[in-house]
């Protein structure tokens, strides 16, 4: 029998500056965000370190002691240890003696000796430093040399959770153009690094005639971006296609879930269609559209989709490559905007969806605010007190929770409202000779009344109108060709 072998997560500390227009509640919101991905891509964050500054240090985003104390937690250094460095040569150097000097330097001896050996036991030390900003290539080189482990910022982190992520082939295309747009300046900063040897892979020296590498790279970076545009616009013409055909073979009405990542939209769908998409305590844990009907069905049918989610400062390639995956958001008959009500930032929450809304033209969607997880908020007393604040702040909303069948069902209720004003009430007579198209009619309708003479069945339906007066063209041709 084998053993399971288990997989030690890899250990991260996250560095954040707090600039003077940034409010502590929204400091401390984004650096609980960035925990939350860390926690996506299994690190375990060990220490978070914050600096207030005008702003971010252009060589190194932080200051100078913050970047040393940085550097002695995550070289597993004692401040005490660190301390005895740095005055035991101070004291030999005054020392009167030479007894009193060989004292001193054997102090310093002991003060690396233990250092490293903190170093060597000390379970604090981490392997990354996660920065809650997007920061330049010549930034992460000093702060990886200094601290001495590898650097991500945020954006960085946000795209290896895409790339982890993504399943079907246009995700996958999509990531990977954000990720080589995110890598190619990088490259120009490590070809200037190597200098005369990186730039160029031939020739004598300087600039000669041979093809500088970053340039070659550079070269086959937009070759492969070119090439995967081409394919992307093959899956957004395959999409296309198959949303024409889902709307031409039956009348659809289109519902799309949006909102922040981890607001717990993926439960809400499986609630609401019975699917079984994925769902995960973890921001990002859906990144492919997803489409299903809603159960029970009626008239019209509803089609919901499971879009991904929406964050603060996500990377422009990244809003840009998706932009073809949230068009199902752009071209919905609705938008359920679920919100995480239990999350004291939702505000800022929907103002990040909003925008990002505006972005993709789906601003002016209808759309219904569905404030999710109010079982999370507290106790009944906590959950009733919350509601009552979250509907006089934002009337017509729905406030439940994704997992209590009855709040399902109100919102069932309240998708299918939507729907039915847009519907009329219309009467249709089917003669007996044509009764195969009965099928089609109550596929297409809600029939409110049926009655019957010799010459064939009454119908009171409701319907959309464009449904009805096909109806009533396919009921005429039937008679006239019989």
């Amino acid at each position: 029998m084998s053993k399971e072998v288990k997989v030690t997560p890899q250990r991260a500390v996250v560095a954040a500056v707090q600039l003077p227009t940034v409010s502590d509640a929204e400091f401390e919101a984004s650096l609980n965000e960035l925990r939350e991905l860390a926690k996506t891509l299994g690190f375990e964050i060990v220490a978070t370190f914050t600096q207030k500054r005008p702003r971010f240090d252009s060589a190194a985003y932080l200051g100078t002691g913050k970047r040393e104390e940085m550097r002695r937690f995550v070289q597993g250094e004692a401040a005490q240890s660190g301390d005895a460095l740095q005055e035991a040569p101070v004291v030999a150097k005054r020392a009167a003696t030479s007894a009193e000097r060989s004292i001193a330097r054997q102090g310093v001896v002991a003060a690396r000796e233990a250092a490293k050996a903190l170093a060597d036991t000390n379970p604090r030390r981490a392997d990354f430093v996660l920065v809650d900003h997007e920061i330049s290539p010549s930034q992460a080189r000093h702060l990886e040399n200094e601290i001495g482990c590898d650097v991500m910022d945020r954006t960085m982190v946000i795209l290896e959770i895409f790339h982890r992520h993504a399943r079907s082939n246009a995700a996958c295309a999509q990531v990977e153009i954000a990720r080589l747009r995110y890598l190619a300046p990088r490259l120009r900063d490590a070809a200037k690094l190597a200098g005369p040897q990186g730039r160029q892979r031939s020739g004598v020296g300087g600039r000669g005639a041979g093809e500088g590498a970053g340039e070659a790279d550079r070269a086959k970076i937009r070759d492969r971006i070119a090439e995967l545009k081409q394919e992307i616009i093959a899956f957004d013409l395959e999409r296309q296609t198959q949303r024409a055909r889902r709307q031409e073979s039956q009348s659809l009405a289109h519902v799309a879930l949006i909102g922040y990542t981890n607001a717990g939209k993926s439960t809400l769908m499986r609630a609401l269609t019975g699917s079984d998409v994925l769902v995960a305590d973890k921001l990002f844990a859906t990144l492919d559209t997803t489409v299903r009907a809603l159960v029970p069905e009626g008239v019209p049918r509803v089609l919901v989709s499971d879009t991904v989610g929406f964050i603060k400062n996500l990377p422009h390639d990244l809003v840009a490559s998706f932009k073809s995956t949230l068009e199902e958001a752009a071209d919905a008959s609705l938008l359920l905007h679920v919100i995480d009500a239990s999350d004291p930032g939702f505000e800022r929450q929907i103002a990040v969806t909003e925008k990002v809304l505006e972005e993709i033209d789906a601003g002016k969607v209808p759309r219904l605010r569905v404030f999710n997880k109010i079982d999370q908020v507290g106790d009944a007393k906590a959950q009733v007190i919350r509601a009552k604040e979250l509907r006089a702040q934002f009337p017509k909303c729905i406030v439940m929770s994704a997992v209590d069948t009855n709040d399902v069902a109100k919102l069932h209720k309240a998708i299918r409202a939507f729907f039915a004003r847009r519907l009329v009430k219309a009467e249709l007579f089917l003669p007996w000779s044509i009764q195969q198209l009965r099928g089609d009619l109550f596929a297409l309708c809600e029939v409110l009344e049926e009655r019957a003479d010799t010459e064939g069945a009454f119908f009171r339906v409701r319907g959309q109108r464009k449904d009805i007066d096909d109806l009533r063209e396919r009921i005429r041709q039937a008679q006239v060709i019989r």
